[in-house]
């Protein structure tokens, strides 16, 4: 047993998985973020101590488990390994990031038709592969849906049926989510592949701005749900006669997920892989790009409309497995101001699509990847000392693409060695290498609000709104925010320059602390010690 960095227990192995912190917590139990021996993170949800003594739960989460494993499809988030006999069950799932579809929703308002298309065929496909394993998700809501960069993932797909069998025998309550059940499981009657169907209408009209059975108690959305029509007036009118279909009450007459995509993408290619690279896919300019398929689609549309990037949300499981998603692949940031995502915590580009080519000027004077000045290089202690480094920093190579060349991700964390220091702890994660858009004073600007924005999404809310401060000795501009983490507040810093993008999130020593101004000029400091120029 280990202690995560705001003081909570934690178990030091979760099978062959070294657990970092917690994530969250919810239906099933806890989740973990955790590294396999080989360096890749997962997410551990370990079942609640009463499920782990239910012999029912256990036969019938191994039988889950044992199908989700076949899920495969460029829509799902992989089931990658699980113990159904450990002393606590567990199930480890790849780590996904990006906001939440409710989290998005919120922060940026509703989906426009060509948005909620997109979005409607990731989602048919993401079924498809579900229901061709045997499964039925049972729980699909916005919660359980991440917007991922390179299309939306449909997370717990695995464990619903066996929370389902546990929960209505001690309980008599129907599984899932008021609003967004069908009317067979609101009565709890047979569930098939059918009710996943009727919930991916209530998504899209959720995605829409409205309510499918309106607001009001569990009870009163059930009602509804099993005999009232749905309020389908938020949707465009082009739209409304298939979510009425998906929204029947009968489940024969709701369309299939491949019925749904002849309607909502009858011409897309498909997608080429189906998982996300680890490392992005490198473009290929100066090649026309190609039409995006279903899943790299449904993520553009839902970044078009605005310019943030949504909070996860905090109520449980659907927030467990949400990160920082950081907008980094936009080729003309000024003309469109078009969101994209990146991977603040890993640090790594998952698609590379390709948006746009970098044209020189008239004169060819103007180069699209600036030469890099230095790299980032975690010392083994910072800020004169007050930091020791817990561990071996973590540094990848990044792929080429459109927005950066020669480029590394790295990430290192610290703790405090001289008592009375503000903050007991400070991790920090940057890219460096020859990036492009980062070298008008504008553009720096936008690239920290983003990145700012990305980092503070997986914490609960802002206790102190952005500030830009220029520290006394410094180059450059550092935006600075606070905000409230599981257990205790956070303070995050982050800078960008012509060759580097680095957020340094420290934990302060008392939950209330709010040190904006001294988290600065340590992160001034901490830039120092970091740079080591490039030969």
């Amino acid at each position: 047993m280990g202690r995560g960095v705001d003081g909570v227990d934690l178990p030091g192995r979760i099978g062959g998985y070294a657990v970092e912190r917690e994530l969250g917590a919810g239906g099933m139990g806890t989740v973990y973020l955790a590294r396999s021996r080989g360096g890749r993170r997962v997410a551990v949800k370990v079942a609640r101590p009463e499920l782990a003594g239910d012999a029912h739960f256990r036969a019938r989460f191994r039988a889950e488990v044992e199908a989700a494993r076949k899920v495969g499809g460029f829509h799902t988030a992989p089931v990658v390994d699980a113990d159904p006999d450990a002393a606590a069950p567990w199930l480890a799932t790849a780590y996904i990031a990006g906001p939440t579809l409710s989290g998005l929703l919120a922060e940026q308002g509703p989906m426009d038709e060509r948005q909620l298309r997109s979005l409607a065929a990731a989602l048919a496909e993401a079924l498809q592969a579900i229901h061709a394993c045997g499964l039925v998700h049972r729980d699909m809501k916005p919660g359980n849906i991440i917007m991922a960069e390179d299309g939306p993932r449909v997370l717990d797909f695995g464990i619903a049926r066996a929370l389902e069998s546990t929960r209505i025998t001690s309980t008599g309550a129907a599984f899932g989510t008021p609003g967004f059940l069908a009317p067979e499981q609101a009565q709890g009657r047979e569930v098939g592949g059918a009710a996943d169907v009727f919930a991916l209408g209530a998504v899209l009209v959720a995605a829409a701005g409205g309510s499918a059975f309106g607001a009001g108690t569990p009870m009163g959305l059930m009602y509804r749900s099993v005999y009232e029509q749905p309020d389908l007036s938020a949707l465009p009118q082009g739209m409304r006669p298939i979510v009425a279909e998906c929204l029947a009450k009968e489940p024969a007459r709701r369309p299939t997920p491949e019925r749904l995509l002849d309607l909502f993408a009858p011409n897309t290619p498909p997608v080429p892989a189906p998982h996300p690279p680890t490392l992005p896919v490198p473009a290929r300019p100066p090649e026309p790009t190609p039409a995006p398929a279903p899943a790299a689609a449904a993520a553009a549309a839902a970044a078009a409309a605005v310019e943030k990037t949504a909070p996860a949300t905090a109520d449980g499981m659907e927030s467990a497995e949400t990160v920082a998603a950081a907008r980094h692949t936009e080729p003309e940031r000024k003309s469109t101001g078009l969101p994209t995502l990146m991977l603040v915590g890993a640090l790594l580009l998952a698609g590379g699509v390709s948006i746009g080519v970098y044209e020189l000027n008239g004169q060819g004077s103007q180069t699209p990847f600036p030469a890099a000045k230095y790299k980032l290089d975690p010392p083994q202690a910072l800020v004169d000392g007050a930091y020791s480094r817990d561990q071996v920093p973590l540094e990848k190579k990044l792929e080429n693409n459109v927005n950066h060349k020669d480029a590394f991700g790295v990430e290192a964390y610290y703790t405090q060695t001289l008592k009375g220091r503000t903050f007991r702890q400070v991790s920090v994660s940057g890219t460096y290498g020859r990036l492009k858009h980062l070298e008008q004073e504008e553009e720096q600007a936008a690239e920290r609000g983003l990145l700012l924005k990305s980092v503070i999404a997986e914490h609960e809310k802002v206790l102190v709104p952005r500030r830009e401060i220029r520290v006394p000795g410094s180059d450059v501009v550092f935006s600075c925010e606070t905000a409230a983490g599981y257990n205790s507040n956070v303070i995050v810093c982050v800078w960008a320059d012509s060759n580097t993008t680095c957020s340094v999130t420290f934990r302060p020593t008392n939950s209330t602390d709010s040190q904006l101004d001294l988290a600065a000029e340590e992160t001034r400091k901490i830039r120092e010690e970091m740079q080591e120029p490039v030969t």
